[in-house]
């Protein structure tokens, strides 16, 4: 679900131009303005991957009718194994319109903001760690991209379920039904929360870092009792994080090896003609 008015093809334009004034900064000759290019290529990238997903969206709706017979299959798996139900959540909300409105705004305006900052709060404090979590991310929201080009519907399109967004004239879709809106599993609201939520814990001391876990756990709640997505998503959503963040040490522990062995080489090679010279 976007929440910020771009189409893939503005999302891909911002990208290039982001992309050539990060490489043109570079020639440049002071210091400060060298210093910005960094900055300017992940922004790039953080666009080039929004578009991906709008796009994405946009090839996702391969027939409404498929993706309302996946919403009802997620219901019954949900009941079986014992899950709460998403009307019991919305439930909790439904009688207090400032609580609903409230979450209806959270939901539209928060997940990039949250993350437009995270991402930048670690470029500027933690640029050591910065690349392995972008990384993780990028892998995480072009895995949950994969799996939403199967198109299925959210709770709030299905009966006994409430729209809350419509309900209060707050909804950011058009008439009909736009192809974004099928792309309720997984949810990359849920899997972008958990990953400020958890790398912010683990790799800063600060006290004030608790607000990224008080975002993860709202934007979870949030989610499901605004209808917008199953509890079933965010579990596959979280499924995804810790494979590719799995996948990314894996990667990480092969490149140092694979340089360890590249330092060793020279050296090994070199005895056997230390040995001839004698």
């Amino acid at each position: 679900m976007q929440t910020v008015s771009l189409t893939w093809q503005q999302a891909g334009e911002l990208s290039g131009v982001l992309a050539a004034a990060g490489v043109g900064v570079r020639v440049a000759r002071q210091r400060r303005v060298r210093a910005a290019s960094p900055f300017l290529l992940e922004a790039s990238m953080i666009a080039f991957l929004y578009g991906l997903w709008q796009l994405c969206g946009k090839l996702s709706v391969r027939g409404t009718h498929d993706a309302f017979i996946r919403a009802r299959w997620i219901v019954r798996f949900q009941n079986d194994v014992h899950l709460p139900s998403e009307r019991s959540i919305q439930k909790l909300i439904l009688g207090h319109p400032l609580v609903v409105q409230a979450a209806n705004l959270y939901y539209d305006t928060m997940h990039f903001s949250m993350m437009f900052v995270f991402l930048i709060w670690m470029f500027v404090r933690h640029r050591d760690q910065y690349r392995r979590v972008r990384s993780i991310l990028a892998l995480t929201t072009l895995a949950c991209l994969l799996v939403q080009l199967i198109p299925v519907a959210p709770p709030r399109m299905l009966p006994g379920f409430v729209d809350t967004a419509i309900l209060y004239h707050q909804s950011v879709y058009q008439s009909g039904i736009p192809a974004d809106q099928l792309s309720a599993m997984p949810s990359v609201h849920v899997a972008w929360a958990v990953v400020v939520g958890w790398y912010a814990v683990r790799i800063s001391p600060s006290k004030w870092r608790w607000i990224a876990v008080v975002h993860a756990a709202l934007t979870i709640f949030i989610v499901m009792a605004t209808g917008n997505h199953w509890w079933l998503d965010g579990i596959v959503a979280v499924a995804l994080l810790v494979a590719c963040a799995w996948l990314r040490a894996g990667i990480g522990v092969l490149a140092a090896r694979r340089r360890t062995a590249t330092d060793v080489a020279p050296a090994d090679t070199a005895a056997p003609v230390a040995a001839l010279t004698r």
